[in-house]
């Protein structure tokens, strides 16, 4: 069975989808963008964007029943790998005690102009 999660305290879909579907005691996400909640505005710069992604991330984990130390695996999209070194230095102040697995891979474009996506799989606490 599987339950759809919509989180309040994060930017609307931008398409067709929700926040994340819980099923068998894990929680998948959708791609968070680095959208501002309230504005609906894509902050300027990497550093900015990945901040406000894990933010959006954290927001919906946290209305699905869980938090980023359940998570165990992520996906990153970057609009530029050159962007690499700047990601994982925010993305390590959100993972501090056992890191999940990650895969981060560059794409040819994102949803609205962003530079960052970030998707999890976590599970409920």
């Amino acid at each position: 069975m599987k339950q759809a999660i919509n989180a309040s305290q994060a930017p609307a879909a931008v398409g067709p989808y929700v926040h994340a579907v819980e099923a068998g005691g894990l929680i998948f996400t959708s791609g968070q963008l680095g959208l501002d909640p309230k504005e609906g505005t894509l902050p300027e710069g990497i550093e900015a964007q990945t901040h406000q992604s894990l933010k959006n991330l954290a927001a919906v984990l946290e209305a699905g029943g869980s938090d980023l130390d359940h998570v165990v695996k992520t996906t990153v999209f970057l609009d530029d790998i050159n962007d690499f070194a700047a990601v994982n230095a925010i993305y390590a102040e959100y993972f501090k005690n056992e890191v999940p697995a990650r895969s981060c891979v560059e794409v040819a474009k994102l949803p609205k102009g962003g530079l960052v996506e970030i998707e999890a799989i976590a599970v409920k606490k």
